[in-house]
């Protein structure tokens, strides 16, 4: 039998390509992604791309999933947890499965064939974050650094906080 830290579980991942394809072709909510977030044998939550259905940019399938996970298990921490998600994830997705503190991901599509059958294209995101933030095509400029940094300093002085 595969191993499914390193392989995945195949069942796991068609889950997920069926609510890929029920947001698509059904509900038209979104792109055909789908998700679903695993602690050991246990499905902790499962959502689809929602962000036609809602209006939210940020409404991916492993965002949806991810907030449905915490919510379940009470905690903004992941450990333990795998992500079966349907399309490799895009910059946010991944950053927030990072933050989340998953263990793991599994994805049954790459970048290159969400472009390819969807156009959606994450390259030029990639691209962008490998640019200094003044030559990105959405620019990005640092002002009233000081005044931020005074709530650092006070954040970090702080006795009592939960980092993440």
């Amino acid at each position: 039998m595969p191993d499914p830290d390193i392989n995945g579980d195949p069942r796991i991942m068609r889950r997920a390509i069926e609510l890929a394809r029920h947001a698509a072709l059904e509900r038209r909510s979104g792109g055909p992604f789908g998700c679903v977030i695993v602690r050991g044998d246990d499905v902790v939550a499962e959502g689809f791309n929602e962000v036609l259905s809602t209006g939210d940019p940020t409404a991916h399938a492993e965002v949806v999933t991810i907030r449905r996970a915490c919510a379940a298990l009470g905690t903004r921490d992941l450990s333990g947890c795998t992500v079966y998600t349907t399309g490799e994830p895009c910059p946010m997705c991944y950053g927030a499965c990072w933050w989340a503190r998953v263990d793991r991901i599994f994805f049954a599509s790459n970048h290159d064939d969400a472009h390819d059958f969807g156009r959606f294209d994450d390259r030029p995101i990639l691209e962008a974050l490998r640019q200094p933030p003044d030559d990105r095509r959405l620019r990005a400029h640092e002002i009233c650094r000081d005044e931020m940094l005074a709530v650092w300093r006070d954040y970090a002085a702080m006795t009592e906080r939960d980092h993440y």
